[in-house]
């Protein structure tokens, strides 16, 4: 249900059954590029990509109107450019994205300690308890967008739901500057029309092998019982299961611990060379690095990832004793992983790479066994 919709019946209140969560999701609309525009009025209307434009560079995030010529984060600039040749690239400005989202989090808080932060631009809120009593999800939804609105002169987008699932999957139904409701006993049935892609988790590949199974759409994996998904889709099973019926249990938490952040690569045909290799391995330092720039995240363990040609899987990890806090450092381990497994055995279908190990911003260095004991004298 639109914003239209729910103001046009009078239901403000969510009529919610005891015991359940009134969550919000929300999502700042091409966050990146809109702080660009917004900062460059001759970007307005135009256009726009943030990232790199060179050969190397990927697209980090672009605006409404670039992604009308089918131009998407981590797509190669070249191809980027391709699709859109009057594409206006920006190089990134993590500072500045970093100051609105700050703006944007204090306003969060003004309605809620339970906030569940994802990336720079997006969050879960629990407002089932409220701070100043509006006690509608739906219109504290409203105020942080307008809020959002008046402090940043941006847009968000917002899903209202009883559990993080259905949120998320609603705050990208009325995209951009929308929002979206689902109320109790709406759920399953929101669910099931969507066609399976939209469900989270469900990759390219996944759609593709649900989509030989018979499954196209959340109907026809609700249709289907646990049994069966396991038996084609293993523990996965469990998640598609419950998706299917609208349910999640999981709560806001608001100490969230990201385990890594990493992105790989398919490549339509295989490669061996070490050239090739070491020029992608490039491409997704590019695409990582920016990712845990968004994240302000550290590091201390880098992990290669390579899938051969015969479908076999190695991964090589290099752990550190102090995180990784700028790109030329992540480079140069990630190239030296890759130095010692050449020549490779066979072609590879697929390159990733992963900064684990992770430390939340602010926490000290872990020190070593000798130092802790000493603090204790």
């Amino acid at each position: 249900m639109n914003e239209r919709a729910a103001e046009s019946d009078g239901q403000e209140e969510e009529d919610e059954a005891p015991g359940l969560r009134k969550i919000i999701h929300v999502d700042m609309d091409a966050f990146f590029a809109s702080v660009e525009q917004r900062d460059n009025p001759d970007l307005r209307g135009k256009p726009v990509a943030v990232g790199g434009s060179s050969g190397r560079g990927v697209v980090a995030a672009a605006s409404y109107e670039a992604r009308a010529y089918g131009v998407r984060s981590a797509m190669p600039s070249v191809t980027a450019r391709r699709k859109c040749p009057d594409l206006i690239f920006c190089k990134s400005r993590f500072d500045v994205y970093r100051e609105v989202s700050e703006q944007i989090r204090a306003i969060f808080h003004h309605h809620t300690p339970h906030v569940e932060p994802l990336s720079l631009d997006e969050a879960y809120l629990d407002v089932t308890e409220d701070i100043h009593g509006i006690g509608s999800a739906t219109r504290i939804a409203q105020e942080i967008r307008r809020a959002i609105r008046e402090t940043t002169q941006l847009t968000a987008s917002a899903g209202v739901s009883y559990n993080k699932f259905l949120a998320k999957l609603a705050s990208d139904q009325n995209k951009p500057d929308g929002i979206c409701v689902i109320r109790p006993g709406e759920g399953a049935a929101f669910v099931q029309s969507l066609p399976i892609r939209r469900f989270h988790g469900v990759g390219p590949k996944g759609a593709e092998k649900m989509a030989r199974l018979g499954i196209e759409t959340g109907a026809d994996l609700a249709q289907r019982d646990l049994a069966w998904l396991h038996r084609h889709f293993g523990s996965f099973g469990d998640y598609l299961y419950r998706a299917a019926r609208g349910v999640d249990l999981r709560p806001v938490r608001t100490n969230r611990i990201r385990k890594s952040i990493g992105g790989e690569r398919t490549f339509g045909e295989d490669i061996s060379a070490g050239e090739a290799l070491r020029d992608t391995l490039d491409r997704i330092v590019d695409i990582v690095w920016e990712r845990i720039e968004g994240k302000q995240a550290k590091g201390r363990t880098v992990t290669l990832k390579l899938k051969f040609t015969d479908f076999q899987i190695i991964t090589r990890a290099r752990s550190l004793g102090q995180p990784v806090t700028d790109k030329a450092r992540f480079s140069a381990i990630a190239h030296e992983i890759l130095a010692d497994e050449l020549p490779l055995p066979m072609p590879i279908r697929l390159m990733g790479l992963t900064l684990s190990n992770l430390e939340r911003e602010g926490e000290d260095a872990p020190r070593r066994r000798d130092e802790a004991q000493l603090s204790l004298l």
